[in-house]
């Protein structure tokens, strides 16, 4: 096929998008999501992996939740190569590895018939990671040294199965059945019939590898029982083997101290990744809420004119990270760079934004022990603000205790606006009510006034006392606990240090404390 040809018919990539985890996609899926052009995408157990497609990208589901089928296999192979034959770079994304029950080979088939070119991307399969995450080793050289993977999905009313029972039952150590739990009584059955023994340990994985991840060990004589007496639908994988035994002392993933527990970030997107990754490590499951959007100010003349008499300034006092990003960014725009601070002393509220600058290799001249205006202030007074003209870039509306006492303590200040912060469209607000409503999440995060206020906007003053009736409420700080205290919100848990690190180790050892 020549070049051109090539070019005319666009690229196929199937690609295994893993079983559930974010963090289990590969690198190769995370470069080819970042190139594609159209994704055409089955249900998945995370939809963070779309967040690496370009915006411009299509994006076409073709998914089956319960059962239900949004698209035919046939009418999706057909889609595949119409838009691969209109040049495009085209993305098959199936949960897991596309060549393991995903109908990765069928749709290659299709590909190959069609002429157009395409590359396998293999994907983490939930056979093995479903049963790494519930502490079960596949192998174990004290155990078995082999394992099979069959469907749990054939129709126990043919006449004759396509799995050889007798040859399985008794002559494969660890046996792993994909999709499995309707069939669970069959499959049992089969097992048995054919030599295997009814003492024989399994376990039953749902949504292996997500936090909503639950397992149930038995034996074979009792693991229906146990299923259907803990309610476990799909999708699940049944594992069958001595191996299981080892979960008892192996599990790791479900003694995570958050495991279980369901938090509302309100950050803005943007920021929300930090406290979002920290709490998932602990086993938290998070629902991402942005009350918060971060937009340029009304004009830019403000900051850009202070830029320009920089060296009028003796401080520039800096009171949060998107402070930093925008002024940094006027820097540039304004035809200068770090060395116009040269002259001035500067200050930092916070470590996140003390971290920025130094980032930056900028030596900072004060940086509170106390994060928040109060504690700036004292410190500043003690190196001789008295008489020095200081410029404060932050938010368009913000609290005014930092520039007054300041003016208090005998300084000039200058405040300009480098950004400001809106309520973003409500459209996610309806999701989260559900939530709320059926009292399935156990803690709200707030971590500034803004978040609160927003919060409280999106959802409808009139219902925000029931809807977080049982609600567990964390806080950054007492400034963030007041506001909220003011809509009648009752704050459980606030750390000392007004940083995200010291919130999340105060959530986690509420928790600990709250089950002791």
């Amino acid at each position: 096929m020549s070049s051109t040809q090539m070019k005319k018919s666009g690229k196929v990539f199937l690609v295994g998008a893993g079983p559930g985890d974010p963090g289990l996609i590969t690198v190769k899926a995370r470069e080819v999501l970042g190139e594609a052009e159209v994704v055409i995408y089955d249900y998945l157990a995370s939809k963070r992996h779309l967040d690496y497609v370009p915006e411009e990208a299509e994006r076409i589901y073709v998914g089956k939740k319960g059962g239900c089928h949004t698209m035919a296999q046939e009418d999706i192979n057909r889609l595949i190569v119409e838009r691969a034959r209109e040049g495009k770079r085209v993305v098959r994304l199936k949960g897991g590895d596309p060549f393991i029950f995903g109908r990765g080979g069928e749709e290659a088939e299709e590909l190959v018939e069609a002429g157009v070119p395409f590359e396998v991307v293999p994907g983490v399969t939930s056979g093995i990671a479903a049963a790494a995450y519930a502490g079960i080793p596949l192998t174990h050289r004290r155990y078995t040294t082999n394992v099979a993977f069959i469907t749990g999905h054939e129709d126990p009313t043919k006449e004759e199965s396509g799995i050889a029972w007798d040859k399985i039952a008794t002559g494969i150590g660890t046996l792993v059945f994909f999709m499995g739990v309707k069939n669970l009584p069959h499959i049992v059955e089969n097992l048995v019939a054919n030599g295997r023994s009814p003492e024989t340990p399994c376990a039953v994985i749902r949504w292996g590898t997500t936090l909503k991840q639950e397992t149930v060990v038995g034996r074979l004589l009792d693991i229906v029982r146990l299923v259907k007496e803990k309610g476990l639908k799909p999708p699940a994988i049944t594992v069958v083997g001595e191996v299981v035994g080892l979960r008892e002392s192996l599990s790791w993933f479900e003694n995570k101290p958050l495991f279980g527990r369901r938090i509302v970030v309100t950050r803005t997107r943007e920021q929300a990744s930090d406290l979002v990754k920290k709490l998932e490590e602990l086993g938290a499951a998070c629902e991402e809420f942005p009350t918060i959007r971060i937009v340029p100010p009304d004009s830019w003349e403000p900051l850009d004119k202070a830029i320009k008499d920089i060296e009028e300034f003796d401080w520039v006092i800096f009171t949060s990270v998107n402070g930093v990003k925008n002024f940094l960014l006027r820097l540039k725009a304004t035809g200068c760079d770090l060395r116009s601070l040269s002259a001035c002393k500067v200050a930092a509220i916070g470590p996140k934004t003390a971290e920025m600058l130094e980032d930056l290799y900028l030596k900072l001249d004060f940086v509170p022990s106390e994060y928040r205006a109060e504690g700036i202030i004292e410190g500043l007074k003690a190196m001789g603000i008295a008489g020095k003209k200081a410029l404060i870039p932050r938010a368009e509306v913000a609290r005014e205790i930092l520039p007054e006492k300041l003016v208090e303590a005998g300084a000039v200040v200058e405040v300009v606006p480098a950004y400001k912060t809106i309520k973003p469209e409500a459209e996610e607000a309806e999701a989260l009510v559900k939530l709320l409503e059926g009292r399935e999440i156990d803690m709200v995060t707030f971590t500034s006034s803004s978040t609160v206020s927003n919060f409280v906007e999106m959802l409808g003053r009139d219902r925000v006392a029931s809807l977080l009736k049982g609600v567990d409420i964390a806080c950054i700080g007492p400034i963030t606990a007041e506001t909220a205290q003011k809509f009648g919100i009752q704050t459980q848990v606030m750390p000392q240090e007004y940083t995200i690190d010291s919130m999340v180790r105060s959530i986690e050892a509420f928790y600990r404390d709250k089950h002791r």
